[in-house]
């Protein structure tokens, strides 16, 4: 069993570091400048992180965040965020919106013929990077977005998870993070294609540092792991009651809010509201940030007022200086319950067997 979480944390981090070194090629070959090959350099950070984890965790995962996602979103936005202020001069041919990779037999055949063993692999695969570097560069920036996203995801359900959280847990977490990757690559590519949007590097590095704000929350578990608490006096305090109890719920409602929904409907309002920008898109996103942000709120208050209640009751009980959350201790005595209700339903059968009286013959 180590084994395999030592090979999933290698080849997992493997996966980051290759995908990031791609998208540095691609920046390197769209500005034809060899300098910014030096963003490959922050690659040594994940390689620092994956030691300090094999020998401190033994690979596995870390309480409430993830060095590991993290880490890799330093190593491949800065090359995202280059190729897109690059997008502007990049030059597709005839066909924009083509994927034309013209790699030939012959190409292959006269290859192979012109060289044998090791040197015919190796001048196949320099065929085959050739033909890949003659792929619209728009499209190349829009697959590295998609598998940046995907492999965050991929990469998440690979990495070994901590003692802190459960399978039940991370596949929640795994479900989410689909979702929310679909609607932030929605929100890059349906904004930056704007027109009126490339045209303004203001509006594109604005929409960038959103897009980069919103992918903060992949390094985080708090959507799925409650935050336990413990009855001390600073415990004891509303707020912190509140945070104690509901502490999923809110971290849901904050990164809603504060992360995706909220800054995205911000930025689609100055689009249409200041820039006049209208289509039927930009639109029904909008609408959709509108209904998301108000039935957050919705919930909000809901678990407000529930929480009211609960001190409420409490407090004509006379357990004001009752801690109402205890989830972990709750959760200990629930189980303990049903376990008792579950024996003794079992058990009830056979009490009726044993009290029934005999039947007359």
């Amino acid at each position: 069993m180590e084994l395999i979480v030592l090979l999933s944390a290698l080849v997992t981090r493997l996966l980051f570091m290759l995908h990031s070194v791609i998208g540095v090629w691609r920046v390197t070959a769209a500005k034809k400048e060899s300098k910014y090959w030096l963003l490959a350099l922050l690659n040594l950070l994940l390689c620092l992180e994956t030691g300090l984890t094999l020998k401190f965790k033994q690979g596995r995962g870390y309480k409430w965040f993830s060095p590991a996602i993290f880490l890799y979103l330093i190593c491949t936005v800065p090359s995202l965020w280059l190729l897109e202020i690059h997008h502007g001069t990049q030059y597709c041919g005839n066909e924009p919106e083509a994927v034309q990779v013209n790699v030939s037999n012959q190409d292959f055949n006269q290859s192979r013929d012109s060289t044998h063993g090791s040197e015919g692999i190796i001048q196949t695969a320099k065929v085959f990077v050739n033909q890949l570097s003659t792929i619209c560069e728009t499209v190349w920036t829009l697959a590295l977005h998609q598998t940046f996203l995907l492999l965050l995801v991929v990469g998440r359900w690979l990495l070994p998870i901590g003692v802190e959280i459960t399978r039940d847990q991370l596949s929640q977490l795994l479900l989410m993070f689909v979702g929310t990757a679909a609607d932030i690559l929605e929100f890059a590519s349906e904004t930056l294609d704007i027109p009126k949007v490339r045209n303004d590097y203001t509006l594109i590095n604005a929409i960038l540092a959103v897009w980069t704000w919103s992918m903060l929350q992949f390094p985080l578990d708090l959507a799925v792991q409650h935050i336990g608490c413990k009855p001390t006096t600073s415990t004891r305090r509303i707020p912190s009651l509140l945070l104690c109890r509901y502490s999923t719920e809110l971290w849901n409602i904050g990164v809603s809010l504060f992360i995706q929904d909220g800054p995205f409907f911000i930025v689609r309002s100055i689009l249409m509201g200041h820039f006049r920008i209208f289509n039927q898109m930009l639109v029904f996103f909008t609408a959709k940030n509108i209904l998301v942000v108000t039935l957050q709120l919705y919930r909000l208050a809901v678990i407000t007022l529930d929480f009211r209640a609960t001190i409420l009751q409490k407090s004509r009980k006379g357990e004001v200086s009752c801690c109402p959350c205890e989830p972990y201790e709750a959760h200990t005595h629930a189980a303990a319950d049903q376990d008792n209700e579950m024996k003794e339903f079992v058990a009830f059968p056979q009490k009726k067997e044993t009290q029934a009286p005999p039947k007359d013959q």
